[in-house]
């Protein structure tokens, strides 16, 4: 039973804790679907704009494997834990690869003091050096498949990994690790531990996804409808985030005179064009209300641009959504021969 006491459609499973819970609700909130959540010790919410998903709090290791047994259809959490913890590829797959927040880099990182290791390619000779001397690097990180997998495609083949559940930055100091591979976001923490990443030695450039369960939602039509309506609604709100909406009075003789001078400088006349559309006024007849799509990184150009074509009473407001016609990322799910998982993430 859902939070509301109706049996749940879709089951959608966000993080209890950790960087991305706060940024989680807040950004969903700001995609129209708030969580309502009756207590904090209450581990499931519900969606007031989206009745029958059923929001669950799960730890955020534990975001992927919920998805990929089936107990939610779909899940947000970061990439770094969604690559690292994923066992079967076929079945959770990432839907939304960027969600725009929660952004950190998984690194290698060695003590200030190896001078003379400054590079992926000091590292590797570094690992030679130690197998030969009958040694192996020991490197502490929480993440052991990527890093595995990123120091066997650069051809660094000797080391140990050394698990550790804490703070990674104190392992080169008490003696337990070598180096460390860890989640940094601005590189503080490091620098404050006299640690260094290395040049070439980020593993992966992580955010907030959206990951779903593509077998669990094919078999339900009620879970397919509401997982397209909530893609669609983070999609066109990541989709409007950069465009302003401005609208203007432009007096002309007629909509093609106005629109022909709007148009004079295509690169801030609007997303398709302007649309023109006459104003009524009892005493002046030629008025035209031209409305645009810019970017905000020339909004104030478009402003310019308005003012210069004789635009008066120019209004800007954000966009909060931007649909296309369909949905790329429901299509590719939908799609059973979908050529593969990190591909379904493209806006």
């Amino acid at each position: 039973m859902s939070a509301n006491g109706r049996d749940a459609a879709l089951r959608l499973v966000i993080p209890s804790d950790g960087e991305l819970y706060e940024p989680t609700l807040n950004y969903l909130g700001s995609c129209g679907l708030s969580v309502r959540r009756p207590n904090s010790r209450q581990y499931t919410a519900t969606i007031r704009s989206l009745p029958g998903v059923e929001v669950l709090f799960q730890r955020s290791a534990d975001v992927t494997t919920k998805v990929e047994e089936g107990s939610a259809e779909l899940g947000i959490t970061g990439l770094d834990r969604y690559l690292e913890y994923r066992t079967d590829e076929r079945t959770v797959v990432s839907l939304l690869d960027d969600l725009g927040y929660g952004r950190c880099d998984f690194v290698l990182a060695v003590p200030d003091a190896w001078l003379d290791v400054s590079s992926i390619d000091d590292l590797a000779d570094l690992a030679l050096e130690f197998k030969q001397q009958g040694k192996q690097l020991r490197i502490a990180t929480k993440y052991p498949k990527l890093l595995r997998e990123y120091l066997f495609h650069r051809g660094i083949n000797y080391f140990t990994l050394v698990a550790v559940s804490g703070a990674l930055e104190a392992a080169p100091v008490a003696g337990y690790a070598d180096l460390i591979a860890d989640l940094t976001a601005t590189g503080t923490t490091l620098r404050e531990n006299r640690l260094k990443t290395l040049q070439g030695g980020t593993i992966l450039t992580s955010q907030s996804c959206l990951i779903g369960n593509a077998t669990t939602l094919l078999r339900s039509k009620d879970a397919l409808r509401l997982a397209r309506e909530f893609i669609e609604m983070l999609e066109a709100h990541m989709r409007a985030e950069p465009y302003y909406r401005l609208t203007a009075n432009v007096r002309g003789a007629s909509p093609q005179e106005v629109s022909a001078t709007v148009l004079s400088r295509p690169e801030v006349s609007g997303l398709r064009g302007p649309t023109i559309a006459r104003v009524y006024n009892v005493e002046e007849q030629d008025w035209y209300a031209v409305s645009l799509l810019v970017r905000k990184d020339r909004l104030m150009e478009a402003v310019d641009h308005l003012r210069d074509c004789g635009g008066i009473e120019v209004s800007a407001s954000q966009l909060s959504y931007l649909f296309k016609g369909e949905s790329s990322v429901f299509s590719r799910l939908l799609d059973p021969a979908s050529e593969s998982v990190e591909e379904i993430g493209g806006l």
